[in-house]
């Protein structure tokens, strides 16, 4: 969408948003509100019927809310003085510090809880419009230069009112916030559109990997009964093992230390957090363990790292001596491989087939918490072809699924160019750079 500037401009006097439309006022946001509230806190416990109890969960991360998970609360009491209204808007003042929603075509009477903060604005604003604004970066990077704390991040209601916002005549809100509308619509089809393919080419990889494990490169072979519910039938010259009988030494866990340190020259720690969804290492996360500590769980070329609890629990990790010298921790479990018996390069690809998920989900299903243990790693039955078979086939998927990364990643990068156009063009729009109005 292509815009020009506005006729005429003056200076906003906030030196970050420089000049604005000279029709344009600019305030701070306390200047424009009815009034501001914290929200509800409860001990009680909810209730089948009664106000829906809004969280910081329940903020989409469009700037709107949901309530269809949302709890319930007893309707009497204090809770009355809570409920939200059409066109309030709700920030998060933690877990997602300046985290907003809009509320909209509300079905329920609905209440908000303790770690949101409700503000309710004038009519001299268009919600839909301040919705965009709260969007815009200039807005976004003046609610993180306000964030307080460390770990625990949180912003207060007075960094939040202190914001400045751009306010044209309200028609033109209007106008602005509906042609926003229907332009990030169009933006937003696309980008789903993307993450669909971005699905599809994830099940082909997954799919292709899982073919290849369980029947092989070579369709016409004969097959035969696995001997395994779940594997089905497996080429007949192929085997099945327990996990533990193609182990160099029994599996093991990782080291529990804490004193993480940042030290490049020590062996790096490795914890499933550190390991992004191409199985590579982020760098932003380096943490480093001293050598005596380190020295019992050094990786070797090969290992295979589990995670056994949590939410990446079955996930896993595929060490390379080019990732350095790695030790790994506590709630990881190591495997080393025969190398006589098996490819761990193979072995890899079979954590990422529908036969291991398949298997991870059917134990999840059986335990109380999320949790595999080593000796449920140990009992984990797998088809084992001959050596040279092996790394035939995790030499062919090294090709083909390089071939789908590539196109996943370049799919990955249209979507992020699309949503940094999308923010580009409401923070453009909302604090007058283009005017849009020839759009309508």
């Amino acid at each position: 969408m292509k815009g020009k500037a506005y006729a005429k401009y003056k200076p906003s006097g906030v030196d970050w948003l420089g000049d604005v439309p000279e029709h344009w006022e600019v305030k701070k946001a306390r200047r424009c509100l009815i009034e501001h509230k914290q929200g509800y806190y409860t001990n009680d416990v909810y209730v089948d019927d009664g106000y829906k109890l809004l969280r910081i969960t329940d903020l989409d991360g469009n700037g709107f809310i949901k309530t269809d998970d949302s709890p319930s609360v007893d309707p009497k009491g204090e809770a009355i003085q809570f409920l939200l209204k059409e066109n309030d808007f709700v920030f998060a003042r933690t877990g997602g510090a300046g985290t907003f929603g809009l509320v909209k075509n509300l079905k329920f009477k609905a209440v908000f809880a303790s770690y949101l903060i409700r503000f309710r604005f004038n009519k001299d604003t268009y919600a839909d419009f301040l919705r965009y604004m709260f969007f815009s970066k200039q807005f976004v990077c003046g609610i993180v230069r306000n964030i307080h704390g460390g770990v625990n991040q949180n912003v207060h209601a007075e960094d939040i009112k202190d914001q400045y916002i751009c306010l044209p005549p309200l028609p033109q809100q209007h106008t602005i916030a509906t042609i926003l509308n229907r332009e990030t619509g169009h933006i937003d089809f696309l980008i789903r559109k993307k993450q669909r393919l971005l699905e599809l080419l994830k099940e082909k990889r997954t799919a292709l990997i899982s073919r290849a494990v369980t029947k092989g490169l070579d369709l016409s072979v004969k097959l035969k009964p696995s001997g395994v519910e779940w594997l089905g039938d497996i080429p007949e010259h192929w085997e099945v093992k327990r996990f533990k009988f193609i182990l160099q030494e029994p599996l093991q866990y990782g080291a529990n230390e804490a004193a993480e340190l940042d030290d490049p020259d020590l062996p790096r720690f490795v914890r499933i957090t550190d390991v992004d969804e191409s199985g590579n290492l982020r760098d932003e996360t380096f943490r480093s363990l001293p050598e005596s500590i380190a020295k019992p769980f050094l990786l070797e070329e090969g290992d295979l790292l589990f995670a056994r609890s949590g939410a990446t629990v079955g996930k896993t990790f595929f060490y390379r001596k080019t990732w350095g010298r790695a030790a790994y921790a506590g709630y990881l479990i190591r495997a080393r491989f025969k190398k006589n018996i098996v490819y761990p390069d193979y072995i890899n690809f079979i954590t990422k087939s529908n036969l291991y998920l398949q298997w991870i989900s059917s134990i999840l299903i059986q335990a109380t918490i999320q949790n595999v243990s080593a000796e449920k790693y140990a009992s984990y039955s797998i088809p084992i072809p001959p050596l040279k078979e092996q790394q035939a086939i995790a030499d062919f998927l090294d090709r083909e699924t390089a071939k789908i990364d590539t196109l996943a990643n370049k799919v990955e990068t249209a979507i992020e160019r699309l949503k940094e156009y999308r923010l580009a063009l409401i923070s453009a729009a909302v604090t007058g750079k283009i005017d849009v109005r020839e759009a309508s």
